[in-house]
């Protein structure tokens, strides 16, 4: 169980990888765009303005394809041979799924209980994915048709079909058992995925009325269900729609920032419903703690290599208010490690907002900063010091409980694998030996194929290996026979690996932030030896 956990775990890492760059990118371009820092300079018409646009709008890519990027980068790494087969299943699986959910709901929407005319995005539970009206699944949908895909890949990808049906053969085999399989699965989802929507929906009427306990419910669930894509009906009615003011609470909340700042009223007192947009501080001040707890739970060798990329995935989190890259981490390897951060969320948020916090504050640091601090902070810094002094408790509270639950259920985090434990040493006519052999062979096109061979000889073979992938620095393989794995020494020395972790059948060789392409050069050896 803990391997298929830590397989799928790692197969997250291929498409959260990509977010850091993209969200620092976009948290850049708003600060560079907004008028209040920029002056003059951040005007509209502007062709600084006009540039750092362009830059953002390249900045949401991934972001705003999320689903996308998830199908396509689930079956790099969980599929057991022939990813780019297997990727390309995926993806057209996944798009059948949403045309036959546009053809149901077209046709049949109001059986469903569907307003397929309504525009989409808002709270009308409908997107577009890639020009397809349909409704929204946000990446829970992506993953699972993609995880479905991948099974029928690894499953009948191999099939043998008569030769009459040879063309059939492999990837379009697959597709065509998708095919059949996407349409009750599409209907399956019509029917009961409203039915949630409109469950959450119905919740508004309950947060509104209900004092703290509805602030504490409202970013309970607002973090919560994050991974499936419902917390939009959590708070764009509020902070968009007519949940508490017509025009939606954040335009309420601009167009009246000037009359705010000039007040020395209390703002939770003159700004309606004003405890339902705080999520932003769990984004600055948990984002750290959560950090700060993993990097100190990794093994001391690997904290260079982890503290790099948590950097850049807190630095999203904190500046841009981007949290994938971070919470994406933990999400899908320890699921309940992400539901204390709800319950921790939505407590710090609830007793801010005691304390009289109110405002603009769903996004990160720099919109923050710029719609509440700066223009607010000469008549109203009591409330903003009383904001820091609870967000920085609740970092150390997000440290310790983090910290000590990694470590109490040995959480396979980034940087966590136990280090091979093996002392036997090579003797130097081992060395020279599995030197003879590498200077024996034909000249290696590439480190990467050089480091390959070596790897696929210390694993046993080309016999020796059932399946294949990594992770953000490891190649990980299951063996058939665990006895045939050289040591920790062998994988260091001959090819330049920081080190071997060894679980029974599974194994993984250290290589670092190389891996993938090692992992390419690995696999067509693999299919030259099987072809031989």
């Amino acid at each position: 169980m803990m391997k298929s956990i830590q397989r799928f775990g790692s197969a997250m890492i291929v498409p959260v990888l990509l977010f850091p760059f993209f969200g620092i990118i976009v948290g850049i371009a708003t600060l560079l765009k907004n008028e209040t820092i920029m002056g003059s300079l951040a005007n509209p018409d502007s062709l600084w303005y006009q540039i750092w646009t362009l830059i953002e709008n390249g900045g949401w890519t991934v972001f705003n394809q999320m689903e996308l990027v998830f199908v396509i980068g689930l079956p790099i790494s969980l599929a057991k041979k022939a990813q780019g087969r297997a990727t390309l299943a995926a993806l057209t699986a996944y798009l059948m799924f949403n045309y036959y959910i546009n053809s149901i709901l077209s046709m049949w929407g109001s059986n469903f209980g569907v307003n397929f005319d309504a525009e989409t995005g808002g709270v009308s539970g409908l997107t577009e994915i890639a020009g397809i009206k349909t409704l929204d699944t946000n990446i829970i949908g992506a993953i699972i048709i993609s995880g479905i895909v991948v099974w029928l890949h690894n499953r009948y990808y191999d099939k043998k079909l008569p030769d009459s049906l040879g063309t059939f053969q492999g990837g379009p085999f697959v597709v065509m058992i998708s095919f059949f399989v996407m349409i009750p699965l599409a209907l399956v989802t019509s029917y009961f995925w409203p039915i949630v929507q409109d469950g959450i929906a119905s919740l508004q009427g309950f947060m509104k009325s209900s004092g703290y306990i509805g602030v504490w419910v409202f970013h309970f669930l607002e973090r919560i269900l994050i991974p499936t894509g419902l917390h939009h009906f959590i708070y764009t009615p509020f902070e968009y729609g007519p949940a508490v003011v017509q025009e939606g609470m954040k335009a309420y909340w601009i167009s009246h920032l000037n009359e705010y700042s000039q007040s020395t009223a209390s703002l939770k007192e003159i700004f309606p419903g004003g405890g339902f947009l705080l999520q932003g501080n769990g984004k600055m001040f948990g984002s750290i703690g959560i950090a700060l707890a993993m990097y100190h739970t990794a093994k001391p060798e690997k904290r260079k290599k982890v503290g790099a990329l948590l950097l850049a995935a807190t630095l999203t989190a904190v500046v841009a208010g981007i949290t994938e890259p971070l919470e994406f981490t933990f999400l899908f390897i320890a699921p309940y490690l992400f539901a204390i951060h709800a319950v921790l969320v939505a407590t710090m948020t609830t007793i801010m907002h005691a304390f009289g916090l109110v405002g603009n504050m769903g996004g990160g640091l720099i919109e923050i900063a710029a719609t509440n601090w700066i223009p607010l902070f000469g008549n109203h810094w009591g409330v903003y010091l009383a904001q820091f002094i609870i967000g920085i408790i609740f970092i150390g509270i997000y440290y310790f409980l983090f910290k000590y639950l990694i470590i109490r259920f040995d959480i396979p985090l980034p940087g966590r694998e136990e280090a091979d434990k093996e002392t036997k040493l090579y003797t130097k006519q081992d060395y020279k030996n599995a030197k003879s052999h590498q200077l024996s062979s034909p000249a290696y096109a590439s480190e990467y194929d050089q480091k390959a061979a070596v790897y696929l000889e210390g694993l046993g073979g080309a016999k020796n290996i059932v399946d294949v992938t990594n992770c953000a620095t490891r190649l990980r393989v299951t063996v058939a026979d665990p006895s045939k794995v050289e040591t920790d020494t062998y994988f260091k020395e001959l090819g330049g690996a920081h080190g071997l972790v060894k679980n029974k059948d599974s194994i993984q060789v250290i290589v670092g932030l190389s891996v993938p392409q090692v992992r390419d050069s690995f696999e067509s050896f693999l299919e030259q030896e099987k072809k031989a």
